[in-house]
């Protein structure tokens, strides 16, 4: 590949777990391709805005971060990835700020697309049709920006078309990624030290459903692997969450009992309009598995309030049905209406003073659940990987997570990064930030 040198890169990632990583990967091509990465705040001669496009509010954070960049430098290349350009194309290739447009399942032709745009400073794009079956675009690293956890993205697409969402129209239908180029990644990745590793995708548990896999599978391949302590999981679907799943995972001593399992709705009427595969009583049947096979594991979700139609008492039988079943964290959502969509059409669409106020009554209770579930480690014995030093009062502490995702800290004056602490939780330090002494 042809080297550029002496040249500035910076870029900006919007959106989840899975842009992150090709957010990363496409560093690492510029990094292979002689740049100079800065911060997204400094002068550059590339900016990559890995763009997003869940909600309306992506949209315009996407179009905002673009401008900003050629603000910075009206000289340099901008470019747009990701999942905005793929679905508002039309939109993107009028915008002035925006030098290159580069698709979902085109990053990999992030270079090449840098040097014929600098022959001739003619904007060029680089967008696939999604929609049509496509192969999964290997992307890689041997490095991530974290320092003790890396992320993998295992899958990309989803085929499940909930009536709110614009993912499977942005990303296509689901592609996995061949076992052995996962494993050789996450081998590379414990050889450089790592030690916990988070499986991810846009739709995880259908990994492997177009190529004769399992996400079961991975997860077993993937425990293998010398030097990997920990393996964390990203968002399952809840049916997934059956006893042979549950129960041969529990028999893996890596896996973190700490499990996302995306809800939306406590109420069925509402999940039936929202077109997932679900009702209320599979979903609570998963979260009893996973507290049979283990001991008291973070179960995490999230929650969109002020779908079309809910109404009041919709929205009571949610609210009842989260007490009951006692979430470590929820996410949050307000309904947000995206063009092309199913729910986009939908009568009866709630006003957003009646989503706030909803919202706001979750995140009242989303804090004491999450208190009540961190509260029951005081006094136990916990393991944390410790990721960096912070101050706190003047005293400099190292912080780390439990396999179950709480946040701790251990004072010291050591770097201890990347290690392995044991000791016991004696006090609450913040909301969200616990204290650990040594054994």
């Amino acid at each position: 590949m042809s080297k550029i040198n002496k040249k500035k890169a910076a870029l900006h990632n919007l959106g989840c777990k899975v842009n992150a990583y090709e957010t990363e990967a496409m560093q690492q091509l510029l990094e292979e391709a002689g740049y100079e990465i800065v911060d997204f705040s400094e002068q550059a001669d590339v900016y990559v805005i890995n763009t997003c496009s869940v909600t309306n509010m992506a949209d315009r954070k996407s179009r905002q971060m673009l401008h900003r960049a050629k603000k910075k430098n009206p000289d340099s290349i901008v470019i747009a990835a990701g999942c905005y350009v793929q679905t508002k194309m039309e939109e993107a290739k009028l915008d002035e700020a925006v030098d290159i447009i580069i698709g979902n399942n085109k990053k990999h032709d992030l270079i090449p697309a840098i040097l014929a745009y600098e022959k001739d400073h003619a904007q060029k794009e680089s967008v696939t049709e999604i929609n049509h079956r496509q192969s999964y675009e290997n992307l890689s690293m041997t490095k991530t920006a974290e320092h003790t956890r890396a992320f993998i993205k295992v899958q990309d697409g989803c085929n499940q078309f909930c009536s709110y969402c614009i993912i499977p129209y942005a990303r296509g239908r689901v592609r996995s990624r061949s076992l052995t180029d996962i494993l050789t990644e996450i081998q590379a990745l414990a050889d450089n030290g790592y030690q916990e590793v988070v499986l991810t995708g846009i739709h995880l548990s259908s990994y492997g459903i177009d190529i004769d896999d399992c996400l079961l599978h991975l997860i077993e391949e993937t425990a293998k692997i010398e030097g990997i302590r920990r393996i964390r999981l990203g968002s399952l679907e809840p049916r997934i969450v059956t006893e042979e799943f549950v129960k041969a995972i529990a028999g893996i001593d890596k896996i973190c009992p700490h499990f996302h399992l995306s809800l939306q709705s406590g109420c069925d009427t509402v999940l039936e309009r929202m077109n997932r595969k679900y009702d209320t009583k599979e979903y609570e049947d998963g979260c009893r598995l996973l507290r049979t096979y283990f001991d008291h594991p973070a179960v995490t979700t999230d929650v969109i309030v002020g779908f079309p139609g809910e109404t009041d008492e919709e929205f009571a039988q949610t609210k009842s049905y989260l007490e009951k079943i006692r979430f470590y964290e929820m996410h949050i959502f307000k309904y947000s209406k995206r063009e092309g969509t199913r729910a986009a059409a939908m009568k009866d669409q709630v006003a957003e003073q009646i989503k706030t106020l909803r919202s706001n009554e979750l995140l009242q209770l989303e804090h004491r659940m999450s208190k009540e579930y961190r509260e029951y480690y005081m006094d136990k014995p916990v393991e944390v990987l410790m990721e960096e030093p912070v101050e706190i009062n003047g005293k400099r502490y190292f912080t780390g997570y439990t396999k179950e995702y709480v946040k701790v800290a251990l004072e010291t004056a050591e770097d201890i990064s990347n290690t392995f602490q044991t000791g016991t939780i004696t006090e609450r330090l913040s909301d969200d930030l616990y204290l650990m002494v040594e054994f």
